[in-house]
């Protein structure tokens, strides 16, 4: 069974929109292939209110949120389920306009050194139209928001763990440690309705991508299976649309995880290969602007099939984005 996508999904941009009692949502105009129609940022409660994930620092988002309080509301808690600029980049103005305390789980993870020689590019295979359309998309975009990516200058000023709570006027949180997109990723349990707000962790208009160093597949896969023991009734993520009967979209989550792990060895057993030559007929339905994000995932796979010993590299420093993977043959039983 296939992952059901819903991509229906259409925001009010600039209007917070009340969403179930506690939950109030407002979507920052910053739509692009990672983020979908743009960072859903969620205010709970009704006085004292905690916000999650800010979003991007463009004032006219930054405009409509504080607009839209009551007179008599005010923002006491700043939550972050991960370091993600997509997520955090506003907390800075946010925090100087309402004084409020940050919460996380850490600082971003570690984040390697440019190497131009371990580069996956999938260049020849965009034609011109398509050349021409995302160079104007680009060149159509706010600088503030060309730089996505680690946020490596935010530190909570709460550090929270798995099992935590976090409380405030007429509402509380579980904090669920959910590493694998990135390290220091959590998702936050609202109590009062058992409602899972899920950062990237789990989506439902797309996967969640897995990026090493920081990115780890096996903790991706546990932090899925720690997720089904739960009893969410419904899913809030930072992208896109809320995800109901969550336990069978988590799954689905997994199961699909486990189909790219064994298209990979399938990629793998017709000979040796790299990244650049499995991804193109492996994403060929996916917008190739996601390609390279798609090669750290397939990265991630073959790092764990690595560690497995299922496959091999022959590179002598080892696993990199540029090398030629093997498959290892398996000795049958005697």
């Amino acid at each position: 069974m296939g992952i059901a996508f819903n991509r229906k999904f259409e925001p009010m941009y600039g209007q917070i929109e009340q969403v179930s009692p506690l939950i109030r949502r407002l979507v920052a105009e910053n739509p692009n292939p990672f983020t979908f129609t743009g960072t859903g940022v969620y205010l709970i409660g009704r006085g004292e209110l905690a916000i999650i994930d800010p979003g991007p620092p463009l004032d006219v988002h930054l405009d409509a949120l504080f607009e839209g309080l009551g007179p008599d509301e005010r923002i006491t808690h700043i939550l972050v389920t991960h370091t993600h600029t997509d997520h955090t980049a506003a907390v800075p103005q946010i925090k100087e306009r309402t004084g409020a305390k940050t919460y996380g789980f850490g600082p971003h993870g570690p984040v390697p050194e440019s190497d131009p020689l371990d580069k996956v590019s999938f260049d020849e295979y965009f034609t011109a139209e398509e050349r021409e359309e995302f160079e104007k998309v680009w060149n159509d975009t706010p600088d503030e928001l060309k730089r996505e990516g680690p946020d490596v200058h935010f530190v909570p000023d709460i550090v929270v763990g798995d099992g935590d709570v976090i409380e405030g006027n007429g509402w509380s949180f579980d904090v669920v440690h959910t590493p694998g997109h990135t390290s220091n990723h959590v998702c936050f349990g609202l109590r009062e309705e058992r409602a899972l707000f899920t950062g990237d962790h789990v989506m439902g208009w797309a996967t969640s991508v897995i990026s090493p160093p920081d990115g780890d597949l096996f903790d991706y896969m546990a932090s899925l299976e720690k997720l089904l023991a739960r009893d969410d009734q419904r899913y809030w993520p930072t992208h896109g649309a809320p995800i109901d009967s969550p336990q069978e979209f988590v799954q689905s989550y997994i199961d699909h995880r486990l189909s790219r792990e064994a298209q990979i060895v399938a990629a793998l057993s017709d000979g040796p290969a790299t990244i650049k030559k499995i991804v193109p007929p492996m994403y060929a339905d996916v917008d190739k602007r996601l390609w390279r994000a798609a090669a750290n995932s397939v990265y991630s796979h073959l790092l764990g099939l690595y560690r497995q010993g299922r496959v091999s590299v022959d590179d002598a420093q080892g696993p990199m984005l540029t090398s030629t993977w093997v498959l290892n043959s398996v000795a049958s039983p005697e």
